[in-house]
């Protein structure tokens, strides 16, 4: 094969990778309002289902630390079927427990207590807000918001958020907070970046 035929279908492979790899560097950037709400921070904001869209279950684990009495991060969002490992960083037994998933109490668990550098995984298969307890420390709380894509992010203490790596598409965003109603956006991801900004109320 000559030089020349090589030349060119490795120019053709690296503008094909370049597209593809183009096609998927969008991304959506966004500042939360709010309204009666103490705080922006630690606002969930998500794509919602895509029709005829699924998603492989994530191999990856996400870890909520046990540390100084608190659950860290106070706010984690995870696609449906991730496996979080609940970490104790205390000297002391702490357990974790949820009473519910989004107000069903039929999907309420209880991990047990473990000690001090033990965790425990559990995989998230139900959708919704998973509100995180210690029957040990009632001062303790903690969220996990399972969302049907792998499209989400947390805000900052500002209120601004980034979801990377988003084909484009037109899309449903939503939001979930622990003080403030849900609330959806259409979101048209055509360019480089979609910018939006959003309103969450008491």
């Amino acid at each position: 094969m000559s030089l020349w035929r090589i030349t060119v279908r490795t120019v053709a492979a690296s503008i094909t990778l370049t597209l593809a790899g183009a096609a998927w560097a969008n991304e959506i950037k966004g500042k939360v309002s709010v309204q009666g709400i103490k705080s922006a921070e630690n606002i969930a904001i998500y794509v919602d289902t895509i029709a005829d869209k699924k998603f492989d279950v994530p191999k990856e684990h996400v870890v909520i630390d046990q540390r100084k009495m608190a659950f860290i991060p106070h706010v984690v969002t995870v696609q449906q079927g991730t496996t979080v490992d609940f970490l104790n960083s205390d000297p002391v037994g702490h357990n974790v427990y949820w009473p519910s998933v989004s107000g069903n109490k039929k999907l309420s668990h209880n991990l047990g207590t473990w000690p001090k550098g033990e965790k425990k995984p559990f995989q998230f298969n139900d959708l919704g807000s998973v509100p995180l307890l210690c029957n040990v420390h009632p001062e303790m709380s903690g969220y996990v918001v399972v969302v049907p894509t792998p499209y989400f992010a947390v805000t900052d203490k500002d209120g601004n958020f980034e979801i990377k790596n988003i084909p484009a598409g037109k899309y449903t965003l939503k939001t979930w907070s622990e003080d403030g109603k849900p609330t959806m956006q259409a979101v048209d991801v055509s360019g480089a970046t979609a910018t939006v900004e959003l309103t969450v109320k008491k």
